[in-house]
């Protein structure tokens, strides 16, 4: 029997993926921006901004297709995404230390990776990724 997918498992995968375009939005402008002058200066060179903006792109896709995994239930994008979210705490309370005038917004950001954990490790959702 199927398990049908938990809303917290589809709500992160649909957060995941929004991430992901927004990646490749963002990076593609970047890279039509390169031709900018002053940007260019400001920021070390074109080949930089282009490699920052390949990158983002990149990095965009990969999100959609950990996303797409989510949904289909694949347990490996689960285990790559609590990946993700266990780095980005370790980096926010670090970030929130070194850095304290930003520490409410690190420390937010630390609450929504452990959320995203907890929705993706309950009962149901590992009952969806184990099936």
């Amino acid at each position: 029997m199927a398990v049908k997918r938990p809303g917290g498992v589809t709500l992160v995968a649909v957060l995941v993926w929004i991430g992901g375009a927004l990646d490749i939005v963002g990076g593609t402008i970047l890279l039509f921006q390169t031709s900018a002058a002053a940007t260019v200066e400001a920021f070390g060179g074109s080949s930089t901004l282009i490699a920052s903006a390949i990158g983002a792109i990149l990095i965009g896709a990969a999100k959609i297709i950990i996303a797409v995994g989510l949904l289909r239930g694949y347990s490996a994008a689960r285990i790559v995404v609590t990946i993700l979210e266990v780095l980005s705490i370790v980096a926010g309370i670090f970030f929130a230390i070194a850095y304290p005038a930003n520490a409410i917004g690190e420390y937010f950001g630390a609450a929504l990776s452990l959320i995203v954990i907890a929705l993706l490790w309950t009962r149901r959702a590992s009952a969806f990724f184990r099936d």
